[in-house]
């Protein structure tokens, strides 16, 4: 097998129609706008109603990134979905094959939460830089929506829907520069959307567990903490891996979780906050679509340029984190 470059040569979004702004929230919970805004950042967040699905958002972001490519459906290996909502317990990639027409594509859905982008990225380079596979989609999309407890005003007021993708090929040059990706399942309980079995005797003696899965719950504390302490570090280790110092950086692509997340990265790692994207405001936490949501909307602005070059890092349930360092384009 030969090893092989890759470039990240076009991506794509989706996010659905319904808004949900903090003013909405307030009546709902004990909240208001400037708690919100002034905690999180977040001031809106997109809801899919009963009518959209996973599968929805997901392959509509892939056609944008495809069509950006300049690809034929046909010409995809592979597709990576990244998720924690399918739509579909056992899956919901070869459904979104189906419905984008990449006939020749393998698909499986993959399983990090709000680091699952940066995994997916990681995991379709290997493919490509193996040989395996030329051309790789690589989706992330959740509808948190779904697993919300409305209710609750400690997660409520922080999660949105979305999708967005990214299409890698193998490239003479390599343009994914480094990675590094972590898991500490120590700390698991600090994030979860559990199942909780209910007892049911099926026979005499024979007794199995059926529920269903619980809303989110969170320790905001803790992954604050987290977040702030280990993000700097795999961001340090994978520009280390590129050959790259911080100031050789163009921008910075965090999950786009708190804004004081964001900043207090930015602060440890000493990157200008002009070089920092986020669009959390607009959003709220889309878990594995923020990233390259936020990346489609920055090159679609004219904000990231061909041959830029991205640090990207995702971190969240699992507890799973990671970082990449990419130019964009070929």
């Amino acid at each position: 097998m030969t090893i092989t470059g890759i470039a990240i040569t076009g991506c794509g979004s989706a996010t659905p129609s319904v808004l949900l702004d903090n003013h909405g929230l307030s009546q709902r919970v004990e909240t208001s706008d400037e708690w919100i805004a002034s905690r999180t950042g977040i001031q809106h967040r997109r809801l899919a109603d009963p009518n959209t699905g996973l599968s929805t958002l997901a392959t509509s972001a892939a056609q944008e990134a495809i069509a950006m490519a300049n690809l034929d459906p046909a010409a995809i290996d592979l597709i990576i979905l990244a998720t924690s909502t399918a739509d579909d317990l056992f899956g919901s990639a070869s459904l979104i094959q189906a419905q984008l027409g990449a006939t020749k594509a393998v698909a499986f859905d993959m399983t990090a939460a709000c680091s699952g982008f940066v995994f997916g990225l990681v995991t379709a380079a290997q493919f490509i830089r193996t040989g395996v596979y030329q051309t790789v989609l690589v989706i992330g999309a959740d509808v948190l929506s779904r697993w919300v407890d409305w209710s609750d005003r400690r997660t409520c007021i922080l999660f949105g829907d979305g999708a967005g993708a990214v299409i890698l090929q193998a490239d003479e040059q390599e343009h994914l520069l480094g990675f590094e990706i972590r898991s500490d399942g120590r700390q698991n309980q600090s994030l979860n959307l559990s199942y909780q079995p209910q007892p049911q005797e099926i026979l005499p003696g024979i007794t199995i567990g059926q529920g269903t899965y619980h809303p989110i719950t969170m320790n905001g504390q803790e992954i604050y903490r987290f977040a702030v302490k280990k993000v700097p570090e795999v961001i340090e280790k994978a520009l280390f891996r590129a050959n790259l110092t911080v100031d050789q950086i163009d921008w910075l692509i965090l999950h786009q979780a708190n804004q004081r997340i964001l900043d207090a990265v930015a602060e440890r790692l000493n990157i200008p906050s002009e070089k920092v994207i986020s669009n959390l405001a607009k959003y709220g936490n889309t878990s594995a679509a923020s990233i390259p949501l936020a990346l489609d909307e920055a090159v679609r602005e004219g904000k990231i340029k061909l041959g830029d070059r991205i640090v990207t890092s995702g971190f969240g349930a699992g507890l799973t984190w990671g970082a990449a360092v990419f130019e964009w384009g070929r």
